[in-house]
């Protein structure tokens, strides 16, 4: 199995060239402003958004400067999710690093979303094409109803598979099915190929959030760059227990666990439950059924043309639905 940096090695200078536009894109007069957001971009990330952008747009006419207007924003607009995601959930560490509020605190870390967020907003206004904005508008939307439905459903044990689906479609698919589509859209590719590519980008960002939840129970530290069962903690209820849960014989056990890690408020030793569910169905089940969303996500590419990026989104689906970090 090829890693990332295999794949995007023949997009290295493109890639490099978003990292720079990036830095570029959140440079502020302010010194703290400026210190946050270089603190989250050096973090560093897959930059898994730019790179479907860019492969989207070797479907029509590719030019990188067009290209840049759609990878900046789409990633910035994920960086801003990121921190604000870290506030309520308190996390002190992503990817090993310490996290903007971590290092800071809670009000810094608001204020540097929002700054980011802005920031994308800028950036796309060099598109002309009114779709790419109304798009990326109603993307955001959905994010936010996403986060918002998530924190609803905080130790909800009597959600449903397709409660957790469309949050997951909203939280992060999303994001991803429109890096495809608006990548094939700023190049002019046919709108049959761009819609296409928004079906790819769907099943493939449906794997990778259903890959994040099994690295939450299954992972290590080391692996995920924060501890597992931070989930849990708050309260979080992922496929893998959704799918436990199903299990007559542990259903009783896991609904103790939950109750005492929701009274603790998520100050507790997680390990048991994180074994609970390691040994049960749960884990095998997601597992397959984030294999089904990378079957799907090729299958969206049959029609499109041979050329070398649809090569090299298909190898991206299949490190997605393998991935240990």
């Amino acid at each position: 199995m090829k890693n990332l940096l295999d794949i995007y090695s023949r997009k290295k200078k493109d890639v490099a060239a978003i990292e720079r536009e990036l830095e570029e894109s959140v440079y502020s007069n302010n010194a703290m402003l400026k210190e946050t957001s270089l603190h989250l971009l050096k973090a560093g990330g897959k930059r898994i958004r730019p790179v479907f952008v860019l492969l989207a747009g070797e479907f029509g006419t590719y030019k990188l400067e067009t290209m840049k207007h759609i990878a900046v924003p789409l990633e910035l607009i994920h960086m801003a999710t990121l921190v604000h995601d870290d506030v309520i959930d308190d996390a002190d560490t992503r990817r090993g690093q310490l996290t903007v509020r971590s290092k800071w605190d809670n009000r810094i870390a608001m204020y540097t979303g929002d700054y980011i967020f802005a920031k994308a907003l800028g950036v796309v206004t060099k598109i002309a094409n009114p779709a790419v904005h109304q798009i990326m508008s109603k993307a955001i939307v959905e994010v936010c109803i996403g986060e918002m439905e998530q924190i609803r459903f905080f130790f909800h044990t009597e959600q449903t598979i397709r409660d957790y689906l469309l949050r997951i479609k909203r939280k992060t698919a999303l994001l991803i099915a429109i890096s495809c589509q608006l990548g094939a859209m700023a190049a002019e590719a046919p709108d049959s190929v761009s819609s296409k590519l928004y079906d790819f980008g769907y099943n493939v960002g449906m794997a990778f959030q259903i890959r994040d939840d099994l690295l939450d129970i299954c992972g290590t530290e080391k692996q995920i760059g924060k501890p597992p069962g931070s989930d849990v903690k708050q309260g979080n209820i992922t496929i893998p227990v959704l799918f436990a849960l199903q299990e007559p014989q542990l259903k009783a056990t896991i609904l103790n666990e939950l109750s005492r890690i929701e009274q603790l408020d998520g100050q507790t030793d997680v390990n048991h439950f994180l074994e609970i569910i390691r040994s049960s169905e749960g884990v095998t089940k997601a597992e397959a059924l984030s294999q089904k969303y990378i079957d799907k996500a090729i299958h969206a590419l049959d029609t499109l043309p041979e050329i070398r990026a649809k090569k090299d989104l298909i190898e991206i689906a299949h490190f997605i639905g393998n991935r240990t970090y």
